[in-house]
């Protein structure tokens, strides 16, 4: 039985699901025309939408569609593109050109979600506040303003109903994942449900400004000590889960070279800088911002506060979070590409990935070493690690290994650190500054403290597991009383096994019986030889003859000897 209330969003969902299928039938026509080799056709559709989409790679088209489907489905295109382990570098590279440009809401409405998250006038709120915002993207836009102590701040203000459409299209994606796995088996290697779980998780803490705000805390808190990397500082009490105030920085974005330039910035200071601090980030904090494109990295010229300048880290939305034992394994990992060493680095993708059940271990560490190999004496200056991570991934991804989400948007962000360093500095080369953390990756494996914290880790791991072993054992034990467990045995190939077996107990048999026979001397006698007996036994040897050779050779009874 329908609820009423839930008319309007079943209405929504379908007009959006038509709209959808529109969307995919206009790709899907145009993909048709770039196979069609008809002149007439091609001469008809010049100058037309379809010809110019025909044109595009299969990349470019997927990051059209998803452009044209709106805010959700861009956010799923970017999302996308930090799982290179399961769509590839291709079309990773292509989906990180996603950009939400959405219009403005007016100022009218900008104001009344800040009155009413905020809970008073702006006036009282805000010494000035821009009308116009710096920009406007998928979940929200950014106004300037200024506080009352004359401090510059950006306010991020959510748009209007945003988490209704958000929430319309990620039930239209579930069933659209769904019915992918089910039906289209050339998907199924993408692990569409699975994608679409972990957008949803992502997506629904974004539309959180709260979260953001912790976020900024903690990276301050990180970098506290370190004047050449700044966070914007956050207002908690300017902020809620729609309304984020926090410090604006007034700097100039890695994009933009030239301004840096005229600026007096030195491109491969800034290069190394940058991605120290990123580095930091991984391999100290264990927490990381997970989208260092150059437009979220900026310049900051020197100041009286800085005299040396500065890089400032916008939008730390979208974060990496890397436990002490992903850590551990990543360190590992370091050290084990480093040294060329495959095995190893196949043995971590196997131990930390979901692998499908006829993984084919030997191939991949094959191919893993065929990769190293290439690299193997390569000079410093020529080794770019960007590319061979995205060799590496794309390995992982024919080879339907599904990677952790942290650990695929680390590999990610490598890859956008190391292509942000060389659009400033072409001769910048992150594996010069990994060096330095492998050396401290070594020295923190030999580290008594360490060493001590993973034996107390291993001990409390081993109490509870015994303490948990009676009541684990008992409960199996009620499970198999209810009859709600089973054991079921299931055996491959013993048919001929036991063909044999049935056959020689029945061949003993007879050679027994018929020498029985003959013994006594049973009716009829051929010159006092029992004839029956005699028969049976010459009988009886004969196939025991034909069950030694079928032994010999196949196993099988019922193929007749061919030599």
């Amino acid at each position: 039985m329908i609820n009423l209330t839930d008319i309007p969003r079943l209405a929504r969902g379908l007009a959006r699901l038509v709209e959808i299928a529109r969307t995919l039938a206009k790709y899907g026509l145009a993909d048709a025309l770039a196979r069609l080799d008809n002149r007439f056709v091609r001469r008809w559709t010049r100058g037309t939408e379809l010809a110019r989409i025909s044109a595009e790679t299969f990349e470019a088209k997927i990051r059209l569609v998803l452009t044209d489907l709106g805010t959700t489905f861009i956010k799923f295109g970017q999302v996308l593109s930090t799982r290179r382990d399961l769509i590839g570098p291709a079309l990773g590279d292509e989906l990180t050109k996603l950009q939400s440009h959405v219009p403005a809401d007016s100022f009218a409405v900008t104001r009344a979600t800040v009155e009413a998250e905020l809970r008073r006038p702006l006036e009282e709120l805000f010494k000035t506040f821009e009308p116009e915002p710096c920009a406007s993207a998928s979940i929200g836009q950014c106004h300037v303003a200024t506080l009352h102590d004359g401090r510059k701040v950006a306010v991020k203000v959510q748009h209007p109903d945003i988490l209704r459409r958000v929430t319309d299209d990620l039930a239209i994606l579930a069933e659209l994942a769904a019915l992918a796995e089910r039906f289209l088996p050339e998907f199924r290697a993408y692990r569409p449900i699975a994608l679409v779980a972990e957008f949803e998780r992502v997506l629904r803490r974004e539309l959180d400004f709260r979260r953001e705000l912790r976020h900024l805390q903690m990276f301050r808190l990180a970098f506290a000590n370190d004047s050449g990397v700044r966070f914007p500082e956050p207002h908690p009490e300017l902020s809620t889960g729609r309304v984020l105030t926090m410090e604006f920085l007034d700097g100039i974005p890695f994009n933009r070279p030239e301004d840096i330039k005229a600026a007096g910035g030195n491109f491969g200071e800034l290069a190394r800088r940058g991605a120290r601090a990123f580095l930091d980030m991984v391999f100290r904090d264990g927490f990381f911002h997970a989208d260092p494109h150059p437009g979220n990295v900026l310049f900051m010229p020197p100041s009286a506060e800085y005299p040396t300048g500065s890089i400032g880290l916008l939008d730390a939305g979208m974060v990496g979070r890397i436990d002490s034992r992903m850590r551990d394994r990543i360190d590992t990992a370091l050290l084990a590409v480093l040294e060329k060493d495959s095995l190893k680095v196949t043995e971590l993708i196997v131990e930390v990935g979901d692998v499908p059940p006829r993984f084919d271990s030997s191939a991949m560490e094959a191919e893993v070493a065929e990769q190293l190999a290439f690299y193997h004496g390569m000079p410093l200056e020529q080794f770019q690690l960007g590319t061979a991570l995205n060799e590496l991934t794309d390995a992982i991804r024919r080879y339907h290994v599904m990677l952790p989400a942290p650990l695929a948007l680390l590999l990610r962000v490598l890859v956008m650190l190391e292509g942000t360093g060389r659009l400033l500095a072409p001769n910048f080369n992150l594996v010069e500054l990994l060096e330095t953390y492998k050396r401290s990756g070594v020295l923190k494996k030999l580290s008594p403290k360490r060493a001590w914290r993973r034996l107390a880790s291993a001990v409390s791991d081993w109490d509870e597991l015994i303490r948990a072993l009676p009541r684990q054992l008992g409960n199996i034990l009620r499970m198999l009383q209810r009859q709600e467990m089973g054991i079921q045995l299931s055996h491959r190939h013993l048919e001929p096994s036991v063909n044999r077996l049935v056959f020689g107990l029945m061949v003993s048999a007879l050679f027994v019986g018929s020498s029985m026979l003959w013994a006594f001397k049973a009716p009829p006698l051929v010159w006092d030889v029992s004839v029956l007996g005699a028969s049976g036994c010459l009988l009886s040897m004969m196939l025991g003859y034909r069950l030694f050779r079928a032994i010999q050779h196949s196993g099988r009874l019922e193929e007749y000897d061919q030599s």
